[in-house]
């Protein structure tokens, strides 16, 4: 069963749905069901997500801003307008290098 506040056919801004917040990064659900699902993550410049495996087959879009993503032990850099795939499992870590929003979006096989 599909979980979401949102209804079909209704049209969004990503961007405003999510602000950073000084004190922790902001995650807010799109939907969710038993085969993944769809998230903003807000944060403001500094801010990180410690290390921890994917839940499920992941694309980490960046909206706004600029991340640093590790993953396996390897840095990369996402700029706003661009993405990366992360298979589940592998471990990985956020570091916001700008207030960034982000659109991580999992799907389980």
């Amino acid at each position: 069963m599909l979980e979401t506040e949102y209804k079909f056919g209704e049209v969004h801004s990503l961007a405003d749905q999510i602000q950073p917040a000084e004190d922790h990064p902001q995650f807010h659900r799109i939907f969710e069901n038993s085969n993944g699902g769809a998230v903003l993550i807000a944060l403001k410049a500094g801010q990180e997500l410690s290390e921890h495996l994917a839940p499920a087959e992941l694309m980490v879009n960046v909206i706004e801003g600029s991340i640093e993503f590790t993953m396996a032990n390897k840095p990369h850099t996402i700029n706003a307008g661009e993405f990366m795939l992360v298979g589940e499992g592998v471990p990985h870590s956020v570091s916001a290098k700008a207030d960034s929003k982000v659109m991580l979006v999992k799907v389980k096989a």
